[in-house]
């Protein structure tokens, strides 16, 4: 190898230590899944190959060095990465069934029950925890009350002290933190939110203050770059394939019924704005009293024989790539309804309007999962508001591009679209 190519992948290697500290790949293992890990591994090797590419064609050096040297390269890292990662992780599952690799926790909660369930000892050995002992919150009161839980811990040798209580006790964490103010054991704090709906819930610094999250939208910051590049991609790529299809159902909507081509309607979107949708139009032009929205029906004789086909298959959708190229949807997300259904149902389904937390997709969770098509029953509405909340959830790059190809083979034609 010579001197250029030692350079080369000396500087490689620093900047993927930096691209791994910085997403937190060095971090404790200890409590973390191995999917986690690998993503967050690969996540960090795309982001330096990214950077050292970029490097070298604004240096315009790249001709230099081998492009299949390159490949070859950091194929072999990440093989390496996650291949060393993955015995590692394997290892230490092993040596904890063992009982090695263990650290010893107390946990004190206001319910011995609850917290026997939420952290069972199996579950808790595999992420290298054992629970040496369960404390009711009325026996630490006692103690606290002679001032004696500092030596009543120190009797049982942890290493953590977690506290299982509601948020309501607050006062009451904040003494035990106090009586504990000479103890050198980790202590941390589960809040028990079970009984509040979350949606993207973490722990956030703000203003050097620590918040609990309790319903965030995930598309912020990077994440909502990440997103907007996608839908600019890949709905660029789409409108180009789908305009002789388009312009197909523009022609036949033009010369099967009077009337427009297009069907537009004011909608919600992100934080509730409005903005007007668009689609191919399936109907008979007719007026709706009160300003109220009638859902198709199977049979509805509004509907034409043109516009059968296209509800069946979808195609009417397809204008809504514009509104994904304009900015106010999105390819995936939770389906915009009709702002008098919004009105309705927001009283009805529980954290119903945290679906506009995010930009209105094309195609969803739910679509994929069969939750379209006639809400008839508020069972079938709370079905496709909780696949959008799961969405939300666990929005990531990877679950959008999995919906989209699930979309292609399940989600296109679907026996309750009409």
């Amino acid at each position: 190898m010579g001197p250029k190519f030692q350079v080369l992948a000396g500087g490689a290697g620093l900047l993927l230590v930096f691209s791994l500290t910085i997403t937190g790949v060095y971090d404790s293992w200890r409590g973390r899944k191995l999917l986690t890990l690998l993503r967050r591994y690969s996540l960090s090797l795309a982001v330096a190959a990214a950077i050292l590419t970029t490097f070298l064609v604004f240096t315009k050096t790249s001709e230099e060095f081998s492009r299949l040297w390159l490949a070859y390269s950091i194929i072999l890292v990440w093989c390496g990465g996650v291949g060393y990662r993955s015995l590692y992780y394997f290892y230490l599952k092993k040596l904890r069934r063992a009982g090695k690799n263990l650290r010893k926790v107390v946990i004190i909660s206001s319910s011995i029950e609850h917290a026997k369930n939420t952290f069972q000892p199996e579950d808790l050995k595999e992420s290298g925890y054992h629970a040496i002992d369960y404390i009711s919150a009325v026996q630490v009161e006692r103690w606290m009350g002679g001032g004696q839980l500092y030596t009543e811990l120190n009797q049982r040798p942890a290493n953590e002290v977690w506290l299982d209580m509601p948020l309501s006790m607050g006062s009451f964490i904040k003494d035990i933190v106090y009586e504990l103010r000479h103890s050198t054991v980790d202590i941390r704090f589960f809040p028990d939110l079970q009984d509040i709906q979350l949606l993207n819930h973490k722990v956030s610094n703000i203003v050097g203050h620590y918040s609990i999250d309790i319903s965030c939208t995930p598309l912020s910051g990077l994440n909502r770059i990440v997103k907007r590049t996608e839908d600019l991609i890949i709905g660029s790529l789409i409108c180009l394939l789908i305009t002789p299809v388009c312009l197909l159902i523009a022609l036949a909507i033009r010369f099967s019924s009077p009337g427009p081509i297009l069907f537009k309607q004011y909608r919600h979107g992100r934080d509730g704005r409005r903005f007007k949708v668009y689609k191919f139009r399936s109907m008979e032009v007719h007026q709706e009293t009160d300003g109220s929205v009638t859902q198709a029906q199977p049979g509805d004789p509004r509907v034409t024989k043109l516009g059968t086909f296209l509800r069946r298959t979808s195609l009417d959708e397809l204008p809504q790539f514009v509104n994904v190229l304009q900015g106010r949807m999105s390819i995936v997300g939770p389906r915009p309804h009709a702002l008098s259904h919004n009105e309705y149902y927001k009283d009805l389904v529980e954290s119903y309007m945290w679906r506009h937390k995010v930009k209105p997709g094309i195609t969803g969770l739910a679509q994929i999962r069969g939750h379209r098509g006639l809400t008839d029953t508020l069972d079938k509405m709370e079905k496709r508001v909780e696949c959008d909340l799961e969405y939300i959830n666990n929005w990531s790059l990877w679950l959008d591009i999995k919906i989209i190809l699930l979309t292609l083979t399940k989600g296109i034609i679907h026996k309750n679209a009409f």
